[in-house]
């Protein structure tokens, strides 16, 4: 896979994470709720801004090291973390029937995962 084709995917990735995340640390459940982010309903106001703040993290990690030649390897540890979180996502969206939401659930742990490999085997 090629580098820009890489920094497609992470740009899109990013781009997802960071409006959420941002939106999760800044908005309250009912807003975020109102807006289709529906799997924070019902969670301590806490764990949603921990969600959030895990999420810009994971976005600074798909970025900042490639972009900065340095500690690379936290590129594809960010996607596989942010991979990993994608499946409990989807399952409370396909619970709550809203299959919208479980395919861009699909989609983003795809492109984490296309991330992460292709991070990796660059890198060698």
């Amino acid at each position: 896979m090629s580098n820009s084709i890489l920094w497609v995917l992470q740009i899109i990735a990013a781009g997802a994470f960071l409006y959420s995340g941002v939106c999760k640390l800044l908005l309250p459940e009912q807003k975020l709720v109102a807006m289709g982010q529906t799997g924070v309903e019902g969670l301590h106001p806490y764990f949603i801004k921990f969600i959030g703040i895990s999420e810009v993290a994971g976005v600074i990690g798909l970025i900042v090291p490639v972009y900065l030649h340095i500690a690379v390897w936290l590129t594809p540890v960010a996607a596989i973390c942010l991979a990993f979180i994608m499946p409990f996502a989807a399952r409370i969206h396909y619970k709550r029937n809203e299959p919208k939401n479980v395919l861009t659930n699909v989609i983003l742990f795809i492109i984490c995962i296309l991330i992460a490999c292709g991070r990796v085997f660059m890198n060698q």
